[in-house]
């Protein structure tokens, strides 16, 4: 079979053009297919990696409506909760509102006993603690706007208001803390809740959901079932999931993204196999005679069916694994750039595999046809074409 490489590598040459136009399609086919699998993959795996120890709580219309703030100190109270923090979602602007940042109002002493992966020096959270106007932000958000613990930044809301009718409050940054796993992403701010209630004009005494840690995470459902029939029948009712489901609905309303992916990696290989399919079976009509010669020579119609295979497969080999090539690279040359938001993207030997698969399978597909019918060519009719 391999002595048969050249006589396939000229005979797809042959037409240089052609080559190169079936190559292309090829190889960005592939390449498409890499970075949306590699997407695919880094949204189920953030799902995956979501604390299987922690259940989220928030309101049963959304969580844009709040929840009293009476509800913490039930829940933190109740058997099998081993910590638990309040969120509210402050929708941060830094001076532009171009500048649009995750700030999040939370407790400072709780938030570390519900997210151990938040990494903070002894010092810092103490001094955290101590400055009621402190703030710690990530290390990705504080590289973009070139923020420096000490500093003392304006940061402007266009949900809450001050009880003066201002929108803005000025906090000081005690520390840049680090992050271990996915539950905290980089590019987040976060600051007292007493310095933002005790301001707020409306909404006091509220936040917008909860996050829990629980003693026992076999029996988070048991444990989440229990706190919703807490608040049952109540002006302000509740939804707690773990932070896994929760992630997965989010994803959800977004629409079915692994549908998505793969109904357009679909077209895209649809368009790829007819362009490969046109141009084998062009290329085998033009050497109708030269199949000719080859059988008058002594080849068989099953060494012709080979011969003919064999080009297919090079040439979806060639440029799949180019494509995928440049798919593994561009997804290591991306993934630190937007770690903070697809932690894994990247080309899993999965993806890898099922490229080659596929490349099996498409080659075969393309040139079985054409294949077929130049084994069957009859050598008078063949020659009858010169």
């Amino acid at each position: 079979m391999f002595r048969w490489l050249p006589l396939v590598w000229a005979n797809l040459k042959r037409r240089k053009l052609r080559f190169a136009f079936t190559f292309i399609s090829i190889m960005l086919a592939f390449l498409m297919f890499g970075m949306l699998d590699a997407l695919r993959t880094s949204l189920s795996q953030a799902i995956n990696l979501a604390g299987a120890d922690r259940l989220m709580l928030l309101s049963k219309v959304n969580v844009t409506v709040s929840l009293p703030r009476a509800y913490f100190e039930k829940v933190k109270a109740t058997p099998g909760v081993r910590a638990a923090v309040p969120f509210t979602w402050f929708g941060g602007v830094y001076k532009d509102s171009k500048n649009q940042i995750q700030v999040q109002v939370t407790e400072a002493g709780e938030i570390m006993a519900v997210y151990p992966e938040l990494k903070l020096k002894p010092a810092e959270f103490e001094a955290w603690k101590r400055d009621r106007q402190g703030v710690i932000v990530g290390p990705t958000l504080a590289n973009a706007y070139g923020w420096k613990v000490g500093q003392r930044i304006p940061i402007r809301s266009d949900i809450w208001r001050k009880a003066d009718g201002s929108d803005t409050w000025q906090l000081n940054i005690v520390a840049i803390y680090e992050t271990s796993g996915t539950g905290i992403d980089r590019a987040s701010a976060f600051f007292h809740y007493d310095y933002f209630n005790e301001s707020l004009q409306y909404g006091k005494d509220a936040f917008s959901w909860m996050v829990i840690r629980v003693a026992n995470p076999d029996e988070s459902d048991a444990l989440a079932a229990r706190l919703d029939s807490m608040f049952e029948n109540s002006p302000s009712e509740t939804k707690t999931s773990t932070e896994r489901v929760m992630i997965k609905q989010f994803l959800d309303q977004v629409g079915n993204i692994g549908l998505i992916l793969v109904s357009v990696t679909t077209a895209v290989f649809f368009t790829m196999l007819l362009v490969t399919a046109n141009s084998m079976a062009q290329s085998v009509s033009e050497r109708t005679n030269e199949i000719g010669v080859l059988k008058t020579l002594g080849f068989s119609g099953p060494s012709i069916l080979t011969l003919v295979l064999l080009e297919s497969l090079f040439l979806t080999f060639a440029g799949g694994l180019v494509g995928l090539a440049l798919a593994w690279l561009m997804t290591g040359a991306m993934g630190d750039a937007i770690k903070d938001y697809f932690p894994v993207f990247r080309l899993s030997a999965g993806t890898l595999l099922t490229g080659i698969a596929l490349m099996v399978a498409f080659g075969i597909v393309t040139g079985m046809w054409p294949a077929l019918t130049a084994m069957r060519l009859k050598i008078v009719d063949a020659l009858r074409r010169v």
